[in-house]
Parts: structure tokens; C-alpha cells; sequence
């Protein structure tokens, strides 16, 4: 089995790739959502976050987000710290998964961190989802009903495209000049035929 990792900037359109690339019969495992449901179902993980940031973490067994939000928002030490206890959870979840797949030739994984945690490492290959940032901008703020400063301080927090691009494999430009499915279905022949 091969493993495909997907990624891109906020705002990039690497969901909408995924989406495209399940309805093309490929399973796609979401990472961010991933963490999420780790959070509030890992009792390994949710122990480990009560050890590190303090019983406040859960309440009546439910994450307590805010609190959280409070402890690493301005704390990339504390930030660190979360990151380092949720990242392997989310990857024992993604090997589970991948045992579920196991008849497929190549899995995805959609994650919007992949290079910036170095887990790009554990991957065949990557994809990256690249759109120009007016656009990017556009449709964070429309999606998400934030302003375009809380969009570019968003951004401000990932690696640039030019970065990621040297580590990718792959890239899709999702823009108006450049169809993606036909340079999905690039891709995806690229990885069949490595296969």
C-alpha cells in the first residue's frame, strides 16, 4: 500500500481535492478531524493533555476547548507541547484506518500541517495544493466569516508555498488558469503506474 500525503495552505482547496479524489474510489483520511475526534476519544491522549495542562483540560469528560485555546495561544512552548502529544495519537489513528484499506493499492492522507511537523517524512509522496493568496483569502473569509487580518495572521503561521513546493512531489495549482482534475488524474496515473 501506498501512502499519499495531501496538503496545502489554508484556503488552498486541498479538501476539495479530497473530495474529489474519494468520489475517484481512493480513501482519504482527514488528519485535522483526526486530532479532533482524538482529543475527545483517545483516553491515552486525553490523559496525557490532563498531565501536561492540568484536570481544566476536560470538563465532565468533554475537551475544554477555550481553555486550551488560552493555554497555547500566545505559548509556542505550550503549543509545542500539545502538538507533540496529539501528532503521534493522530498517527496510531491513521495506522488503524489504513488496516480498514488494506485492499487498497494508495491511501491519502489530508493534513494542513504535513511539512510543517516534518510527518511529510512518512509518506511516499506528497501533494501539494497551491491557489494564488487573493484567492486563498476569499475563500477563508468566506468559509469561515473571519476578516482578511485573522486570514493573513492564519497564514502567517504556515510555511509559504515557495517552501513547501521544494518538498513536494507533486503540486496542483488550484487557480482560474489551471483545470485540477486533469492534473489530478496526472497525478494519480503517476502514482498507479510507481505502483
Amino acid at each position: 500500500m501506498k501512502a499519499i500525503g495531501i496538503t496545502g495552505g489554508i484556503g488552498s482547496g486541498k479538501t476539495t481535492i479530497c473530495r474529489i479524489i474519494e468520489k475517484l474510489n481512493y480513501p482519504v483520511f482527514y488528519a485535522d478531524q483526526a486530532a479532533k475526534d482524538c482529543m475527545h476519544e483517545d483516553e491515552q491522549l486525553k490523559s496525557e493533555i490532563i498531565s501536561r495542562f492540568g484536570s481544566q483540560s476536560y470538563v465532565n469528560n468533554a475537551l475544554n476547548r477555550p481553555f486550551l485555546a488560552d493555554e497555547i495561544f500566545n505559548n509556542s512552548a505550550a503549543k509545542e507541547a500539545l502538538n507533540a502529544l496529539v501528532h503521534p495519537a493522530v498517527y496510531r489513528a491513521f495506522e488503524k484506518w489504513k488496516t480498514v484499506h488494506r485492499d487498497k493499492k494508495i491511501v491519502f492522507n489530508e493534513s494542513a500541517l504535513l511539512f510543517e511537523t516534518g510527518s511529510y517524512t512518512r509518506f511516499d509522496a506528497t501533494v501539494l495544493v497551491v491557489s494564488d493568496l487573493d484567492m486563498r483569502i476569499d475563500r477563508v473569509m468566506e468559509r469561515d466569516k473571519i476578516t482578511k487580518e485573522q486570514v493573513l495572521a492564519r497564514i502567517a503561521h504556515q510555511l509559504k508555498d515557495d517552501e513547501k513546493i521544494k518538498l513536494a512531489q507533486f503540486v496542483i495549482h488550484n487557480n482560474h488558469t489551471q483545470l485540477i482534475i486533469p492534473q489530478l488524474l496526472t497525478i494519480l496515473e503517476q502514482l498507479q503506474q510507481e505502483n
